[in-house]
């Protein structure tokens, strides 16, 4: 039986190697298939299709002899190693061995809310060099760990998972930033590369704080924290990143800065000021008390008026406008406290 086995060159050019068995699959012969001959007829380029199969598509024509097809597919597991590298772990499909590794190299260089684009250079046999991309179809997600990853999709609703094992950051657009570092594969330079990951963030459960990239898919960064920290500008949160060759998770901190308002057919909200001076509030339902020191007492909840475990005071001077009325309400009460939002409407 003919097996072929796949492997990538430093040039991202496919090559392939045949193995001949015979007998009970014991191999006897493991040779290149016309090496020379065949890297000069394989240049091409990878595609991916809309459930990240990879396929070679051959530009030069193929010698009679050869028995490759003008487009090879490849079918597998991908993963991210831990040099940001593309990696294909082939599965039992067609004359491709089993568990062989296919290795992309090049640079990931943009994130959208549904897909992630990685950047491939290649050169032809004439030694014409040239990039394009590959744009992975599926969703970000946070693992156990807090780190981020994309959830490549694959046929029947599986999917494989793509890890960035590194630090996350906040940037003052308070946006989720990932930086890495990466040598380039010709002069050897390091650059470093910087992925911006455009959302906004929510608060909905007492350990967890959100980062929604996209509201109508699973899009969507949950982390796993402590207790938050809430104050008249600025809500806190403190998040352990995991990695791999780490034994300790690394502290990471997650600092809001805002304003506090009360709308009366919302709650309470926090509005935060993202990229182009673009603002979204974060609502809370929540239950009020008037202090001693002229302030407001909050404890929130959630839409669906589950408590979070948080507490806020705010002065008087803080909520103007609807919040005005809202204390106004308040002192006239002779209960001891009135909802915001989630509860009841004040």
């Amino acid at each position: 039986m003919q097996k072929l086995r796949y492997e990538i060159d430093p040039h991202n050019r496919l090559v392939v190697k045949e193995i001949v068995e015979k007998k009970k699959g014991k191999i006897i012969q493991f040779r290149k298939t016309r090496l020379t001959y065949f890297r000069k007829v394989l240049d091409g380029r990878f595609k991916v299709d809309r459930n990240n199969i990879l396929s070679y598509h051959i530009k030069a024509p193929v010698s009679r002899d050869v028995t490759i097809p003008h487009q090879v597919k490849l079918r597998g597991k991908w993963s991210l190693t831990k040099n940001h590298d593309l990696r294909l772990t082939l599965g039992k499909w067609g004359r491709q061995t089993f568990g062989d590794q296919l290795t992309l190299q090049g640079d990931i260089i943009d994130v959208n809310k549904n897909s992630i684009l990685f950047a491939v250079t290649t050169w032809t046999k004439e030694g014409v060099q040239s990039m394009y991309a590959l744009k992975f179809q599926g969703s970000w997600q946070a693992d156990k760990n807090n780190r981020l990853t994309f959830r490549a999709k694959k046929e029947e609703g599986k999917h494989d998972i793509l890890t960035l094992n590194g630090i996350w950051k906040i940037n003052k657009n308070h946006q989720i930033i990932y930086r890495y570092q990466k040598a380039q594969l010709i002069r050897k330079l390091k650059k470093i590369h910087t992925l911006t990951f455009k959302g906004h963030w929510d608060i909905k459960d007492k350990t967890r704080i959100s980062y929604i990239i996209d509201r109508n898919t699973s899009s969507v960064f949950n982390f796993r924290t402590g207790l938050g920290l809430f104050k008249d500008n600025y809500i806190k949160y403190e998040v352990g990143i995991g990695l791999s060759q780490r034994p300790k998770p690394i502290k990471q901190t997650i600092k809001l800065f805002g304003k506090w308002k009360i709308k009366k057919n919302a709650g309470l909200i926090f509005e935060v000021e993202y990229e182009n001076k673009k603002v979204h509030a974060i609502v809370f339902g929540a239950e009020a008390r008037l202090t001693d020191k002229d302030t407001v007492s909050f404890k929130l909840r959630n839409d669906l008026n589950k408590d979070i475990s948080a507490s806020l005071k705010l002065s008087h001077k803080i909520l103007k406008g609807e919040g005005e009325a809202f204390i106004r309400g308040l002192k006239s009460k002779r209960e001891s406290a009135i909802f915001a939002g989630a509860a009841r409407r004040w």
